[in-house]
């Protein structure tokens, strides 16, 4: 495992504290672990809406809700396998 060091500004670090004790967690490193895994999973999940959107893009012509119902389903049947979900 590496060690990294982060320093923040008072006020930053009493923010963390507080929300450490009103949300449970024991140490600072647990928080700010998960934090980072939080922050990780948003990046991928941006990813992932961003393939999305250029792959499938928005229709210019009249699409009907069958249509755009297939159309999502074979997405995501795409993504969970491509991402073995």
């Amino acid at each position: 495992m590496e060690t990294v060091c982060v320093k923040f500004e008072d006020g930053f670090a009493r923010d963390i504290e507080q929300a450490m004790k009103k949300h449970r967690y024991v140490t600072k490193t647990e928080f700010i672990r998960e934090a980072v895994r939080d922050k990780l999973s948003e990046f991928e999940k941006e990813e992932i809406i961003r393939r999305v959107k250029s792959v499938y893009g928005a229709s210019k012509r009249k699409t009907t809700d069958e249509q755009l119902h297939a159309a999502r389903e074979k997405a995501v049947q795409e993504l969970e396998k491509e991402f073995g979900l």
